[in-house]
């Protein structure tokens, strides 16, 4: 269960429009039905940004247009095939809990770390997502009142603070350089190298992971946190340095049960999600 078939990228960057993104999209899937080896029953999009029942609400800063878009009925008109459609991060928490590192749970919070923060909630052994599901933006909580500005125009977010992309930034400031070309490998490696300047940024690093996760765990108390993203997979000793501060500042009840684990299915714990959720609907 939970083997990918056949998958391949394709970039945005010179993407202008709207039109031009859902040209891709149902260029795509006709790619991947003509690969298929079995009748294919559906299509499962992970978006970024807000999708309330197949409809892009918004939040999808780096692409052009979508908002209030019915993309689902947009994308089933061109492909006649069902939609499934719902916020990236999302996707990838439901393809960790049916096939990646929180099989057999039911209260799981996942946290995607990378140039931003995306998060999902999973309740009860459903995805939660708030009224409307315009909730469960787990990278903007706030984390420092007035603090840091935030891609989302507020301040202060968890993702200002704890991304790769923050983390970057930092490392930058304190060698008085320019952050193009630094990447979080490139940090974490120093790291374990011992530089100074990497292990201070690392620090506040793994400081500011564990206030965010810390908070979720005192409000919802999930049976595991699942962390993914490219640094999620640096090495055992990333989830132990965010575990041991969560189990610092965490109240001592609510983190009893919780287990903090690396997500299992790197990049393609979206496409897994997305099709977990198309059996489940449609199937």
């Amino acid at each position: 269960m939970g083997e990918v078939i056949y998958s391949f990228l394709f970039p945005l960057n010179n993407v202008l429009t709207e039109g031009e993104v859902i040209a891709l999209i149902n260029a795509a899937i006709r790619k991947c039905v003509e690969h298929a080896p079995a009748q294919v029953i559906g299509v499962g999009i992970g978006f970024p940004g807000i999708v309330d029942q197949n409809v892009v609400i918004g939040g999808a800063d780096n692409l052009p247009g979508f908002e209030n878009l019915d993309l689902g009925r947009i994308i089933a008109g061109s492909t006649s095939l069902n939609v499934v459609i719902d916020n990236d991060a999302n996707m990838m928490g439901w393809g960790e809990l049916i096939y990646g590192s929180a099989g057999n749970c039911t209260d799981v919070v996942f946290i995607t770390v990378g140039t931003g923060i995306g998060g999902g909630l999973i309740i009860n052994g459903k995805l939660y997502g708030g009224y409307k599901n315009r909730g469960t933006e787990l990278g903007h909580i706030t984390i420092q009142h007035g603090g840091t500005r935030c891609s989302c125009g507020s301040s202060g977010c968890f993702e200002a603070y704890a991304s790769v992309a923050a983390l970057i930034n930092d490392y930058a400031e304190l060698h008085g350089t320019d952050a193009e070309g630094i990447t979080g490998k490139m940090i974490v490696d120093k790291y374990r190298a011992n530089e100074v300047q990497a292990i201070e940024v690392m620090e506040k690093h793994f400081d500011y992971m564990a206030t965010g996760i810390a908070s979720f765990v005192n409000v919802f108390s999930p049976q595991k946190v699942v962390i993914g993203g490219g640094i999620s997979e640096s090495g055992d000793f990333y989830i132990e340095e965010i575990k041991r501060r969560v189990l610092e500042i965490a109240m001592p009840g609510t983190v009893q049960y919780t287990r903090i684990v690396a997500a299992k299915l790197g990049n393609q714990a979206g496409l897994l999600g997305c099709a977990a959720r198309v059996f489940s609907k449609f199937k």
